[in-house]
């Protein structure tokens, strides 16, 4: 488990200068799970969204690493192809069997949860040694804040307004981590950026894995959340203190809490700051706030069965 004066000598293979939003709970992710990644070579692939937008405008680049930009639906296969080909090449003796190489693919939830779920199944399915890491803002923020299937119930979205209609988006949030973890890979959690310790603590293990590794991080958007830029981490805090957003792990399928929380606060804790839910706290919408209390809940306590019926 890595300290803060051993991450503080690590590289920093994300540069300063890029042109993401001040605050934005992506680059945050992406430096920690990069430190994570230890010494050896890392192959980058990045699906199209606001971490490439604004990391690589040409001719330009804020990666220290190698780095492949994809559509916003196939950096999962990009990045099993890369790692195949490098193995194939290792049996071919054109790579020193002995070299080592590690590969991760960066995705937001529109290119991971929705449009880019079947090249993400396809990939963990087919075992390759690779770390697909979900960045979460909870919606398609680089194109105009759609809805995606992120999003949590109630959220004001472009694509899910707020009027007599609606009040916001009316689905439930899908539980993509579970999903990845139902395809038996050996490592797949769920973290945020408000604990940096537990996030770099899954990075370092998703890397050390043999085959597929899944993190899926809550990364902050002030844009689309309508928060103030420097309240990200507070607020992403907030979504675990609420139980909004377990911290979980799920290994060789051994489920463990990493993060306890022992007093649950009320979600109204995590929602109130979001400008994108401040139609829920009229009075009107009280029933609708009680409804997405419940789904929180429940989903805290499905996160406790699973945890509690693989027990060591």
């Amino acid at each position: 488990m890595p300290n803060l004066k051993e991450l503080t000598h690590r590289q920093d293979r994300l540069e300063g200068g890029h042109r993401l939003c001040a605050g934005c709970g992506a680059s945050i992710a992406v430096r920690q799970v990069l430190l994570g990644a230890g010494v050896d070579p890392v192959v980058v692939g990045c699906a199209t969204g606001c971490l490439e937008v604004s990391t690589t405008i040409y001719p330009y680049s804020s990666w220290k690493t190698s780095f492949i930009h994809n559509a916003f639906e196939n950096s999962a296969a990009t990045v099993s192809g890369v790692e195949a080909a490098f193995k194939g090449l290792q049996r071919a003796g054109k790579i020193p069997a002995d070299k080592k190489m590690k590969f991760v693919a960066f995705g937001g939830d529109g290119g991971t949860y929705d449009i880019g779920l079947q090249s993400l199944s396809g990939a963990m399915e087919r075992g390759h040694d690779m770390v697909y890491v979900c960045y979460d803002n909870g919606a398609y923020m680089n194109t105009g804040i759609q809805r995606s299937s992120a999003t949590p119930r109630g959220a004001w979205a472009t694509t899910s307004e707020v009027g007599k209609a609606q009040q916001g988006k009316e689905q439930r949030r899908k539980d993509l981590t579970s999903i990845i973890a139902a395809h038996g890979v050996p490592y797949a959690a769920q973290a945020s950026i408000s604990h940096w310790k537990d996030l770099t603590t899954k990075a370092e293990k998703a890397f050390a894995v043999e085959g597929p590794a899944f993190l899926n991080i809550l990364a902050t958007c002030p844009r689309g959340w309508r928060i103030p830029y420097n309240s990200s981490v507070t607020v992403a805090k907030l979504g675990v203190q609420t139980g909004y957003w377990p911290l979980f792990e799920v290994e060789d399928g051994v489920w463990r809490q990493t993060v306890k929380v022992v007093n649950r606060k009320p979600i109204e804790e995590f929602l109130k700051p979001q400008g994108r839910f401040k139609h829920l706290f009229k009075p009107e919408n009280a029933e609708l706030l009680a409804d997405i209390q419940a789904d929180v809940d429940r989903y805290w306590d499905y996160i406790q069965r699973r945890v509690a019926a693989t027990a060591e």
